[in-house]
């Protein structure tokens, strides 16, 4: 996902334009609001003094004849301002006034109609907008007073000089948003998604970065980094714990064990015990290895594995172990094929890799023979998908539903199918431990028919040459 991707997906951004769009819509409606009344207000004004300029001449009408109206008006037009006024006879000549280049439909309409019209000053110039209203005198004379419309248009203009300036506003104010998002807001998540996924990958030490500012972020990191240290404490406990219950354990059996060797011994051949002692002492193997599985899942869960991570060739390592195994399959009845694409890299711990890959087989040799009289069949491959190696052993057996993989990766998971077999369910959870520190991840599917588990790995450089095999035959339960 691209970084304005991200933005447009953070609460941040989402937040900051809804606070954007309701500051333009408020901001909008009251520009709306004002300019709309001051227009009407304006135009109150117009007529107010449109019919204030009428009632005046025509009391100069009344008393002092056309004559009288003419020396008014001719007075009247002379002065600057933005009253307009026109006397004609009837015939249409001017008289006195101030306006010209009217049409005649002007005077053609009902005595004292308020008209918006255009007109020229008189003497000439570019045509201007006014209201105005005729009136019809006796002896045919016609009478027009009107008011210039040039505030109202220098009001328009100002009110679209007001919107264009508050757009740039917007469209700034977006721009430092963000910025701000982006830049700011953005980069402390992703540090915390980032500290995030390395805690995720065992590093419990790890702390959320706290910059000083005291913000809401800082707030929650503190919150956090104080849960994050008691979880570590409470980890580490319980890690001590079951290391120290394993150790206990595993010596008192080991000797045991021993003991029980010696009594064969010492018994002869033959002896009444030595059945009991035997089962006895294959009950503590498998306890012993138990031990060993639980001890090993808890040091790659705790990221502390002995082994250094290495390149190495997947194709080699699994030819290695096929090597290793292809007797072991044959001696139960099957076969084991290998289809191993050459020249792909790992980086991993080649000990814990091999371990994982011989706990699928051995899983398979276990679980994976076909009802019926088919024979055993296990196929070992690697192969490349996308940015990564994918490590997989089939079998053709009764495989695993779907309801049941997530359960049969946890400890001590047995399935129903499984509960007459040797084992201790910790077979699978030590191969899920391993992708988990590789950064992979482990998938059981549907082969259709058996079970396909997967370890899916990300690609790195491969190694040429072969290394000493270091693994270990485990726990395939």
């Amino acid at each position: 996902m691209t970084s304005l991707g991200k933005l447009f997906r953070t609460t941040a951004f989402k937040l900051a334009l809804i606070y954007l769009a309701a500051l333009t819509l408020a901001s909008g409606a009251v520009i709306v609001y004002l300019s709309q009344n001051t227009a009407s207000l304006l135009h109150e004004q117009v007529v107010e003094t449109v019919d204030a300029e009428i009632s005046g001449l025509a009391e100069r009408y009344r008393t002092g004849g056309i004559r009288g109206l003419v020396a008014t008006i001719d007075a009247r037009a002379r002065q600057p301002g933005a009253s307009l006024y026109l006397v004609t006879d009837f015939a249409g000549n001017v008289l006195a006034g101030n306006v010209e280049g009217l049409g005649e439909r002007v005077f053609s309409g009902e005595s004292g109609e308020l008209q918006r019209v255009s007109y020229a000053p008189f003497g000439g110039g570019a045509k201007r907008e006014a209201f105005v209203r005729v009136f019809q005198l006796s002896g045919g004379f016609r009478l027009l007073v009107g008011r210039d419309l040039r505030e109202h248009q220098f009001f328009r203009d100002l009110l679209s000089e007001a919107m264009r300036f508050w757009l740039f506003v917007i469209a700034a104010l977006g721009l430092v948003t963000w910025v701000f998002v982006s830049r700011r807001v953005l980069k402390r998540i992703d540090a915390m998604s980032a500290t995030g996924q390395r805690i995720m990958q065992g590093d419990l030490s790890e702390r959320l970065p706290v910059d000083g500012s005291g913000d809401e972020f800082d707030r929650l990191a503190v919150s956090l980094n104080a849960m994050l240290e008691r979880i570590e404490a409470l980890m580490q406990g319980l890690k001590e714990v079951s290391d120290n219950i394993a150790h206990d354990l595993k010596t008192p059996l080991t000797r045991m064990r021993n003991r029980l060797e010696e009594a064969m011994r010492q018994g002869g051949e033959g002896a009444p015990s030595d059945d009991a002692l035997s089962r006895t002492i294959e009950d503590c193997d498998g306890l012993i290895r138990t031990f060993d599985a639980l001890l090993r899942i808890a040091r790659i869960e705790a990221g502390s594995s002995d082994a250094a991570l290495v390149d190495l060739d997947a194709g080699e390592l699994v030819a290695e172990v096929a090597e290793l195994y292809a007797p072991v399959v044959e001696d139960a009845g099957g076969s084991l094929t290998v289809e191993a694409a050459s020249g792909l890299g790992l980086h991993g711990n080649r000990e814990l890799l091999v371990q994982a890959v011989i706990n699928l087989i051995e899983n398979a040799l276990k679980y994976g023979t076909p009802e019926g009289a088919d024979p055993l069949k296990v196929t070992l491959a690697v192969a490349r998908t996308g940015d990564e190696v994918r490590l997989s052993v089939r079998d053709h057996g009764p495989g695993i539903g779907e309801a049941d993989r997530t359960r049969a990766v946890q400890r001590f998971v047995r399935l129903e199918a499984s509960r007459n077999l040797p084992g201790s369910g910790l077979g699978l959870s030590l191969v899920n431990a391993v992708a988990r520190l590789h950064g992979g991840r482990l998938v059981l599917e549907d082969a259709a028919p058996g079970l396909r588990a997967a370890l899916e790995l990300p690609l790195g450089k491969a190694k040429a040459g072969k290394q000493g095999n270091e693994g270990g035959v485990g726990d395939g339960g």
